[in-house]
């Protein structure tokens, strides 16, 4: 097309437009203005033809042409004008084209009101999880809390009548001691050789000498015990608010969270491990040790009288799972879909608050993992934990970080 023929299209577009345009010259007198630019000019006040309030916006002599937003008033309330500055190439002047972005600016600051609404619901939310998952996990445990309290009671009170009988022995060891001292004061210490052999076999100090060694382990392990299942318990109280990601090793937290149900399941429950070789996992692990006791516990509690419980571990791909076998009454059909719903239980009142499992879906939810479950109403139930063995934004950022080579010095 022409040049000639393009300029009546071309000023038949201009004069379209809702933009204003406005052509200047030199002295800032208009060469040109569309309708839209006489609409806004008198929407900012001027009379008919009167452009002045749009030669206002012109850049002042020297200032570079470029792209600014300005506010003005009006009788209807202020005008937010994107106003685009730019050298003539016919004449020595400027073009100016202005847009009215009130409506934009209106709904931006109305996203940003939202957004910033909605970030605080978000932490709102967040903080509410976090107490409910804190009452839960608090919740199990106080469930628990006779089993863990017969768990530590057990071995403190073999350690309480450990100590009770090794009292009775230093009692023994000191009475001959006794008599070896006033044997070596005597002028003839060898007379006292049958009274301190008769001395001996009276207190059965040859069986104290053997006894005292495994007296003191056992009362030695005990203590460990006690001290091992308070640290679990810790573990399990701990909020993890600020706790990080980290690769840890699964089958510890699997060993932790049944050190505090054991006492729930071992006088119905026949335990069956069968550990695969899996890597550290990228996870947090005070959170996925309460999925573990609440699966378990379930577990547990499906089985009446007597019942198996196999625990399985494995890796496929990048992924590992964590599969709970029970030998119990199952879950019906149409239960099965619902098991995730939060305050939903299949127990009897009293007996759950039906949280356990909604907390465990988010829980392996948030770990980018999925937890699937697989029942037949009298033979069992299987509930199968899959989590990725890193995460993925922490797998990206690995990523994209620049590679380093390792020298022989380690630089």
């Amino acid at each position: 097309m022409s040049t000639p023929a393009l300029v009546p299209a071309l000023h038949a577009f201009v004069e379209s437009l809702d933009d204003a345009v406005v052509l200047f010259d030199a002295d800032h007198r208009c060469d040109y203005a569309n309708p839209a630019a006489h609409a806004l000019a008198r929407r900012l006040g001027a009379a008919d033809g009167d452009l002045a309030p749009l030669a206002s916006l012109v850049p002042e002599p020297g200032a570079a042409p470029c792209v600014r937003v300005s506010a003005l008033g009006t009788g209807d309330g202020p005008l937010t004008l994107r106003v685009a500055a730019h050298l003539r190439t016919d004449v020595e002047g400027l073009a100016l084209m202005v847009r009215d972005v009130s409506e934009d600016t209106a709904r931006q600051a109305d996203l940003e009101r939202r957004h910033a609404e909605l970030s605080r619901n978000y932490l709102q939310v967040a903080g509410a999880q976090e107490i409910l998952l804190q009452s839960e996990k608090m919740a199990s445990i106080g469930q628990l809390a006779a089993g863990v309290a017969h768990e530590i009671n057990n071995p403190i009170g073999y350690v309480h009548s450990n100590l009770g009988t090794l009292q009775d022995y230093l009692r023994r060891v000191f009475s001959l001691i006794e008599n070896y001292e006033r044997a070596l004061g005597d002028a003839d210490p060898r007379a006292w050789r049958a009274e301190i052999a008769e001395l001996r076999q009276k207190l059965d100090i040859d069986f104290l000498a053997q006894d005292l060694p495994e007296l003191l382990a056992e009362s030695r392990e005990g203590i460990e015990r006690v001290t091992k299942i308070v640290q679990d318990l810790k573990d399990f109280s701990y909020s993890g608010r600020n706790e990080p990601f980290r690769a840890v090793d699964l089958h510890k937290g699997l060993e932790s969270t049944l050190n505090i149900v054991w006492n729930e399941l071992k006088y119905k429950v026949t335990l069956e491990k069968h550990y695969g070789s899996l890597p550290p996992v990228e996870c947090l692990p005070s959170e996925l040790n309460q999925v573990f006791m609440n699966v378990l516990v379930n577990a547990g509690q499906a089985i009446k009288d007597r019942g198996t419980i196999a625990l399985t571990t494995g890796v496929d791909g990048d992924e590992v799972w964590v599969s709970v076998r029970d030998s119990g009454e199952g879950i019906p059909e149409d239960a099965l879909p619902r098991v995730f719903d939060p305050f939903f239980t299949t127990k009897p009142v009293g007996h759950g608050t039906g949280l356990g499992l909604s907390i465990s879906y988010g829980i392996v939810a948030k770990h980018h993992g999925r937890i699937e479950v697989a029942s037949t109403p009298g033979a069992g139930t299987t509930f199968r934990i899959v989590l990725p063995i890193r995460q993925p934004t922490a797998a990206a950022d690995r990523a994209a970080a620049p590679s380093r080579r390792i020298g022989p010095d380690g630089a």
